[in-house]
């Protein structure tokens, strides 16, 4: 079997194709992998650091969604990009190709459509973006993460499969995530986490409660990104460090880690929503406004309109709103119960099974 994967740009497109190489290598030990992406985009390096997964690369940039010459450029690095990719597709011959997202995945899906190899496009977000819309034209099957998602497509297309992501966050021991950051096993924590590079709004708001917050029964786990630590522990150590609140750059286990939290409070970025769904984890969810669509923002709605999530826009958010939220949620059993309960509803666990089978079936259906 071989298997030709295209994603690029952000973690939220390349991780949830690494997740669907991995289950594809479950039943396929043999299987033969390309992954195709941008030399300088992230996928570049993330990909060819994992080990095992030839890598090559076209040039491809985005649309500017106003008038500009810039658009011209891209159509003609389109073209370019479509004509490489049919060139590795041919020399790589694959049963199927696979987009997870990003510009990058406009070129080589639309050349393997043209050249008839079957195809599937993944789209993380509730709203999709300008490429995905672009290719559902042309590709086989659209594997969506939200059913809000399936208005943009094709209806015989699509189909719920969920985030591959989400797969690799189940089996984990919560007591391990725990005892690896020396949590107090009898009492509940609360992760506050703004991404890699961490999040200056909640940075800040988590800053001007840090007094009252370490006067509470519950542990705060605070991630605060590379950016941010030294500022945060800074102000950490005035109160004397205390014993409930710790404080880290990062978190290279996470996995294990949300398996032993009860509430997190984070951005609404796709792959977040799919690792807390699949895991049953209340959230408080404080959407990022400057990304495209405003797709964060109706992620974080299909979780808070369904009873799983608190949502705040940035603009509404606040220290002591934070606080007031993660005490309501934390503090009162029964609704920490019915939010464990909601978010438990709207996870798919087994979505890189469910994205492998899709393949396989496309797969049996061209032989």
């Amino acid at each position: 079997m071989k298997i030709l994967v295209s994603g690029g740009g952000t973690g939220g497109h390349i991780y949830p194709a690494l997740a669907f190489i991995k289950e594809v290598k479950k039943h396929h030990p043999n299987a033969e992998f390309l992954y195709i992406g941008t030399k300088n985009g992230l996928e570049s390096s993330i990909v060819q650091r994992t080990g095992g997964i030839p890598f090559k690369a076209i040039e491809i940039t985005g649309f500017k969604r106003s008038l500009s010459f810039d658009n011209v450029k891209t159509i003609m690095r389109f073209l370019r990009g479509t004509s490489v990719s049919k060139k590795y597709i041919k020399d790589f011959q694959p049963d199927v190709v696979l987009g997870t997202g990003g510009y990058v995945c406009g070129p080589v899906v639309y050349a393997a459509a043209k050249l008839k190899v079957p195809t599937i496009i993944h789209e993380q977000n509730s709203v999709p973006g300008l490429t995905n819309k672009f290719l559902s034209k042309y590709v086989d099957k659209v594997a969506l993460c939200f059913e809000e998602a399936g208005e943009f497509f094709p209806k015989n297309k699509s189909i719920l499969t969920g985030n591959p992501r989400a797969s690799e966050v189940m089996g984990h021991d919560g007591k391990e995530g725990r005892e690896s950051l020396n949590l107090d096993p009898t009492k509940k924590v609360v992760l506050i986490v703004g991404g890699s590079r961490g999040a200056k709004p909640i940075n800040d708001a988590f800053l001007d409660v840090l007094p009252e917050v370490t006067k509470k029964e519950y542990q705060v786990l605070y991630v605060t990104g590379e950016v941010h630590y030294d500022k945060v522990v800074k102000e950490v150590n005035k109160l004397s460090n205390p014993s409930n609140v710790i404080i880290k750059p990062f978190i290279y286990n996470m996995p294990q880690v949300l398996a032993g939290i009860d509430l997190i409070v984070a951005r609404a970025g796709a792959t977040t929503l799919a690792e807390i769904t699949a895991l049953g984890i209340p959230s408080i969810l404080i959407p990022s406004p400057y990304v495209t669509n405003n797709h964060q923002e109706k992620n974080a709605r299909s979780l808070g309109d369904k009873g799983a999530s608190i949502v705040r826009l940035e603009k509404e958010f606040s220290g002591n709103v934070l606080l007031k939220d993660i005490d309501h949620v934390l503090l009162n059993e029964d609704i920490l119960k019915d939010m464990k309960l909601a978010s438990k509803k709207l996870g798919i666990p087994d979505a890189a099974q469910k994205l492998y089978q899709l393949m396989d079936q496309l797969i049996k259906q061209r032989t």
